[in-house]
């Protein structure tokens, strides 16, 4: 069985690559020069991971973020620093652009014979968690990474330093943690591609009845095995995973429609409004219809600011 793990090519002379796209993260470029690019085909749009650290903007587009164990929704400006072997998936509604750093400097690496660079090493760690970047720290290294498409050399490797001096000594308030856990999947996880089918699958019909049954047949795997695979890989049981898709989805129509919290409820999977009530507030700590609320007052008061 193949396992779903992104291959990285570093550009000859380069000690890390520059990716851009314009219209899909499937449909990449490879920034080699100023001027001069390599087309390749991106990995984002499935569940994958990869050795590589990996610092992603999305300057334009939104979606759905999976990182680790974590499923949140993103926007544009989204900023979110990736660990190594963290496994990662967007799923975009529509076109997006953005930009994508990669970097490979484990233990030996010439990277670390400057002691200066040994500051960064719980960074590193701290990355394996994933970690969205916002405020003042997201804009000005947003900045930074538009630069890097017009440099090269010192002056492109310069960038990354900075960039990653800025995420070290950003506040808190400008760090959140997604992923309650550290992931580094094993590189031979022979159930990496079973997994990533299981959950394309699910991303795909949450909004249908979904049948474990099904879910084996289509990943080939027993009960057991795949109970066990999956919560190793997504860091959640299935059903928990689902719920977790629904209740995104749930929490988004509450934003973007008029639709009756039980319509919204039925649409995105649920059969129960009892257990959809029950679960929103365990997770939103509100009702749906404060939740609701309070988006609307928050967004009232950011255009009333402008």
């Amino acid at each position: 069985m193949q396992v779903e793990r992104e291959k990285i090519q570093i550009p000859s002379g380069h000690s890390f690559r520059l990716l851009r796209w314009s219209r899909s993260v499937r449909d990449v470029e490879c920034v080699v020069a100023p001027g001069k690019i390599e087309k390749i085909v991106g990995e984002g749009t499935r569940w994958h991971f990869h050795a590589e650290m990996e610092l992603t903007l999305f300057a334009e587009g939104s979606g759905s973020r999976f990182v680790g164990d974590h499923i949140g929704s993103f926007e544009a400006g989204d900023l979110v620093l990736l660990g190594s072997k963290l496994p990662h998936y967007w799923h975009t509604k529509g076109n997006s652009c953005g930009i994508s750093v990669q970097w490979h400097f484990p233990e030996g690496h010439p990277f670390w014979a400057f002691p200066e660079n040994l500051a960064l090493r719980e960074l590193f760690e701290q990355a394996g968690r994933g970690l969205r970047l916002s405020g003042s720290t997201a804009a000005r290294i947003s900045i930074l990474l538009h630069e890097m498409r017009q440099t090269q050399g010192v002056e492109q490797l310069a960038l990354l330093l900075r960039t990653l001096a800025l995420i070290a000594s950003a506040p808190e308030t400008d760090r959140l943690f997604l992923s309650v856990r550290s992931f580094a999947l094993a590189a031979e996880s022979h159930y990496q591609q079973s997994i990533s089918k299981a959950m394309r699958h699910l991303i795909a019909h949450f909004r249908e009845e979904v049948r474990l049954e099904d879910i084996l047949v289509l990943t080939d795997l027993s009960r057991p095995t795949f109970a066990r695979q999956f919560k190793k890989h997504a860091g959640r049981t299935m059903s928990e995973f689902l719920n977790h898709l629904r209740l995104q989805a749930a929490c988004r129509e509450l934003l973007e429609s008029n639709r009756s919290v039980l319509e919204i409820a039925l649409s995105c999977g649920f059969t129960q409004i009892s257990f959809f009530n029950r679960l929103f507030r365990r997770l939103q700590k509100c009702s749906p219809t404060e939740y609701r609320a309070r988006q609307e007052r928050a967004n009232g008061r950011q255009k009333a600011a402008f």
